[in-house]
């Protein structure tokens, strides 16, 4: 064991390290906060391929290091959503790859990313919306100002 001087000045040192990221996450109460995604099928119908109604175009798979939710077939018009919390860290990462059938398009998107998204999302409720369309994949946090942040 060491004497009690060199014990007292190890304890001041770590009392004076700056802190971390993640105590901004703790102090604001992020980890128990549930953002809610919402991912729109926005691409617009295709004239030379017409599918019938109940055939999808576009297919969604979204997952992080930790949970996959999965394949999801999309009609046009269709919405996908889940929820998520921030992880004690904020590396919490969601990535999506979407392929959209006719057009033999394929892209992959960071969905929602913790040290991103946290404070983008407050405006709406914790709520933020994807949309994909035919030049890429749109942020809004409000539903009603997007923005083009991922091409094809």
């Amino acid at each position: 064991m060491g004497n009690p001087e060199s014990i007292v000045l190890s304890l001041l040192v770590l009392i004076s390290l700056p802190p971390y990221q993640w105590a901004h996450a703790v102090k604001q109460d992020m980890l128990f906060t549930d953002y809610h995604i919402r991912i729109a099928n926005d691409l617009p119908n295709d004239i030379f391929h017409l599918p019938s109604p109940n055939e999808p175009q576009l297919f969604i798979h979204c997952k992080s290091g930790d949970r996959d939710i999965g394949p999801k077939p999309m009609l046009n018009g269709g919405v996908y959503t889940f929820d998520t919390k921030i992880n004690f860290f904020r590396t919490t990462l969601f990535f999506c790859f979407a392929r959209w059938e006719n057009f033999h398009k394929e892209g992959r998107f960071d969905l929602f990313k913790a040290t991103r998204d946290e404070d983008r999302c407050l405006k709406h409720q914790h709520t933020y919306f994807w949309s994909v369309r035919s030049d890429g994949f749109y942020f809004s946090n409000n539903n009603e100002t997007w923005r083009d942040e991922y091409p094809w």
